[in-house]
């Protein structure tokens, strides 16, 4: 059996997330330490006892999500479950972080300050009510970009997320967005819902997030990962770190390839999957992707001592 790491994107919050992982591993608990001194705040009694409203933020969601992966993965660590059971680690959007974190490659207290800085930049890139993203059920990803190109009638209107082979989300220009929805609907679609963010994201509207992004990411240390990375935007292996701290530019305007993404590692042999830190969605997705691919969650204490156990 091969294993791959992966590691949950924003949507994926929930408050207590981590906490009885932290309860019951020390390891888990100096994780949320680090985050709260880095971003110089006590971000986990946001996450523990806050609202949902207030974690949802995405300057708050993004470190958060990031913060309980690790603390997911240092209590894997404490019962003898290292990074090098993984063959690849990969993240659906900013849990590209989490994962590179988790492969040594980013430190846990600089990934906190560059997701933070990541979720303010994706916030303040585009006004409040002038994005929007659907996700379209039932269309592949050439259909959907078909649809994008005709709803985006001078506008931006980009596929944004291949997630399996059912959903595609679009993003983009509020107005755009909506006639890709209704376009998508005449053209077969099960179902275009829009979603409730809070701005564009991956989509050309986010460059000056991109420009943000890539000032920040200047000035961190990268070191190549202890397993290789399936980036987001190319949907295969990288290591090297400049490469790296590119594709973390290139992503934030870029499309989130996880389709691809897991059929890269399918095919590189990976026949298991686990979901480091919060929720179940990408679990979902892969099962969509290929029947043949198992997966398990590694999100709570209970998760760890069943893999452990077993």
């Amino acid at each position: 059996m091969t294993i791959a790491f992966v590691f949950p994107g924003q949507g994926a919050q929930t408050i207590g997330m981590g906490k009885a992982l932290a309860e019951a591993y020390p390891a888990a608990k100096a994780v949320f330490d680090e985050v709260d001194a880095a971003l110089g705040e006590a971000l986990s009694q946001l996450i523990w006892d806050g609202d949902i409203e207030t974690l949802t933020l995405t300057q708050n969601a993004q470190p958060a999500l990031m913060a309980t992966s690790l603390a997911a993965m240092r209590a894997l660590e404490a019962e003898g479950v290292s990074i090098d059971k993984a063959a690849f680690v990969a993240g659906h959007s900013l849990g590209e972080y989490s994962a590179l974190a988790a492969a040594g490659a980013i430190s846990v207290a600089d990934t906190a300050r560059l997701l933070r800085t990541r979720g303010q930049a994706m916030q303040s890139a585009v006004p409040v009510g002038e994005g929007a993203m659907a996700a379209i059920l039932g269309l592949d990803l050439e259909a959907v970009r078909a649809v994008a190109d005709e709803a985006a009638q001078g506008e931006v209107c980009q596929a944004a997320n291949d997630n399996d082979p059912t959903q595609v989300v679009v993003s983009g220009a509020k107005a755009a967005v909506e006639r890709a929805a209704e376009i998508a609907k005449e053209k077969g679609a099960k179902r275009a819902v829009m979603l409730p963010v809070s701005a564009p994201f991956h989509c050309a509207l986010m460059q000056p997030a991109a420009d943000v992004m890539a000032e920040a990411l200047a000035d961190v240390a990268i070191t190549s990962p202890a397993v290789p990375l399936i980036a987001n935007v190319r949907a295969d292996a990288v290591t090297d770190p400049d490469e790296i701290r590119k594709l973390l530019v290139e992503q934030v305007t870029g499309s989130v390839r996880w389709r691809e993404s897991v059929q890269s590692m399918a095919a590189k042999g990976v026949t298991e999957f686990w979901e480091i830190g919060a929720g179940k969605a990408l679990s979902g997705m892969i099962r969509k992707i290929d029947r043949n691919l198992t997966s398990r969650q590694v999100g709570t204490a209970e998760d760890v001592a069943a893999i452990t156990a077993g």
